[in-house]
């Protein structure tokens, strides 16, 4: 079976910072931060979580993930006595809210710990490290927290938990073998004939389900994948002619109106404007 993870990650990777591991009492707010994210281990204790525009909180009573994969603001709210014991870390998405993960996940994930099992031996190495007073602790917390984040994406993915857009077709039985394929060679043209083979359906049965699931024809979303690639090219400060060739298109000219419909500027215009960004 191919690998849904493997070219995702390859082009777009997600790096973790710990920042917490111990008690946090009464309120605590974090502020967002741009491209970044958080990943929150709830191990103990009672939390309410604000968010600003939602009336009323998420209350955290037991153990429990809390995942934010774009930056939003949010206010932790516990006893300010006893409190509640975090072990928390910033995600940099490469592309921020571009990243296709980042982009296709919901506002917040949240999980008790008892509902994905299959976590339970990097959850117990996180838990151990964060304890420890062991050279090369950061590092293994940062690595351990990156570790975690594609637990949890299997997780979703096996449980169904994405009801629509990327993530929804990678769990999709059949429709994750097209969008496997052309996440691992979008430079190719990509019929719907052959899409539908990846993906072993019918040319008919294959476009209305890719629609319904993903939210987009199969069309759409190659150009959608292209342009991100052509994005991070681009951020990485390589030729638009070389970008061209890897992502598929015939020319600088050809990507440039694609990358133009797709995100109302030309690479030029985009490329300065991330720059007066950051």
């Amino acid at each position: 079976m191919a690998d849904r993870l493997a070219a995702l990650f390859t082009h777009f990777a997600v790096r973790a910072e710990t920042f917490q591991t111990g008690a946090l009492c009464g309120v605590n707010s974090l502020a967002p931060q741009a491209g970044r994210g958080q990943l929150h281990l709830i191990r103990s204790g009672d939390v309410a979580v604000h968010h600003d525009g939602v009336p009323e909180p998420l209350r955290i009573t037991e153990p429990s993930l809390l995942l934010y994969p774009r930056p939003l603001a949010h206010r932790f709210v516990t006893d300010p006595a006893c409190g509640a014991e975090f072990l928390c870390a910033h995600m940099a998405f490469d592309g921020g809210a571009g990243h296709p993960i980042a982009a296709a996940l919901p506002a917040w994930v949240c999980l008790p710990l008892v509902s994905v099992p299959a976590c339970a031996p990097v959850l117990a190495q996180l838990f151990t490290e964060a304890e420890a007073t062991h050279c090369g602790r950061q590092l293994m917390l940062d690595r351990l927290f990156e570790v975690l984040l594609i637990w949890v994406l299997r997780e979703l993915m096996t449980q169904g938990s994405v009801e629509s857009g990327m993530l929804a077709g990678l769990s999709h039985p059949k429709l994750r073998g097209a969008l496997v394929a052309m996440h691992e060679a979008p430079q190719r043209d990509w019929p719907l004939a052959e899409l539908a083979a990846a993906a072993g359906m019918s040319r008919t049965v294959f476009a209305n389900s890719f629609r319904d699931v993903v939210g987009c024809t199969p069309g759409v979303y190659l150009q959608r994948w292209r342009i991100g690639l052509a994005q991070k090219g681009l951020r990485e400060g390589r030729a638009l002619k070389h970008i061209a060739m890897d992502v598929g298109y015939g020319g600088e000219a050809a990507l440039s109106r694609a990358f133009r419909t797709h995100t109302g500027k030309s690479p030029r215009e985009w490329i300065k404007a991330l720059a007066q960004q950051g």
